[in-house]
């Protein structure tokens, strides 16, 4: 029976475990996806030992840059962005790195643009931002990063303010502020000055309507979640794996 599996830190409430077992359950495949929690990525090989099945790996927090290194390869795109969030186990050992963030978030924003979302806040630096980034850019959206730290080619959450949010209306929330059981967090982000023309895109998908998003809507900005953008990128990885 092939294995699958998410890798992470702390991942007691990844989306993938349950999402696979339902997907399996529901399509008739026989294979098991399980909960790789890792302290550090020293037992990333030992993985392949104690599963010798395992055949593909989601990559999360705080990984999808750090494993790069210890891969055998790594796919053109993945090695663009600089994050992976998908690890191909192939049956002579080796590891491939991939990066389907970029697909899901790409194809569950594409139905909600608009001609005027030309310019795009990207809250956040980590490696999901990378990702996101590298698709605004194949959207033909010019993207901005925005941090708690000064920064090259980014703003601080302080640098915040009208004149910024009337050209940038696009955000996207790559922080998990805001995410259960810290659902009152957010970004420091000056909601009152959203309006309608804003497009605001959240990762976070626990819960589903985040304080972020609950404000943004209460000044007419459209809201989207980051479920359909997980869904997406799992069944990418799906393919990758099976291919």
């Amino acid at each position: 029976m092939n294995t699958y599996g998410v890798i992470g830190r702390n991942i007691s409430y990844s989306f993938s475990p349950r999402y696979f077992t339902e997907k399996f359950s529901r399509e008739g495949i026989t294979a098991q996806f399980l909960n790789f929690d890792l302290p550090d990525l020293s037992a990333l090989d030992n993985l392949q030992v104690e599963y010798p099945n395992l055949r593909g790996a989601s990559v999360t927090i705080p990984y999808k840059e750090e494993i790069i290194p210890l891969l055998d390869q790594l796919d053109p795109i993945a090695r663009e962005i600089g994050a992976v969030n998908c690890v191909k186990f192939h049956i002579d050992g080796k590891k491939t790195g991939y990066n389907t963030d970029f697909i899901g978030f790409r194809d569950s924003l594409r139905p909600h643009l608009k001609p005027h979302h030309k310019k795009a806040l990207i809250l956040g630096t980590g490696g999901a931002s990378k990702a996101i980034e590298y698709a605004l850019r194949h959207l033909g959206i010019e993207p901005l990063k925005v941090s708690r730290h000064q920064g090259p080619n980014q703003l601080t959450y302080q640098d915040l303010d009208a004149t910024y949010l009337e050209q940038f209306h696009c955000i996207i929330n790559c922080t998990p502020l805001g995410t259960h059981p810290n659902v009152q967090q957010l970004p420091d982000v000056p909601t009152h000055l959203l309006g309608p023309d804003h497009l605001i895109f959240d990762l976070i998908y626990n819960p589903a309507n985040t304080e972020l998003m609950k404000r943004a809507a209460a000044q007419g900005a459209v809201t989207v979640n980051g479920y359909e953008m997980l869904v997406l990128q799992a069944e990418a990885a799906w393919k990758i794996w099976n291919d």
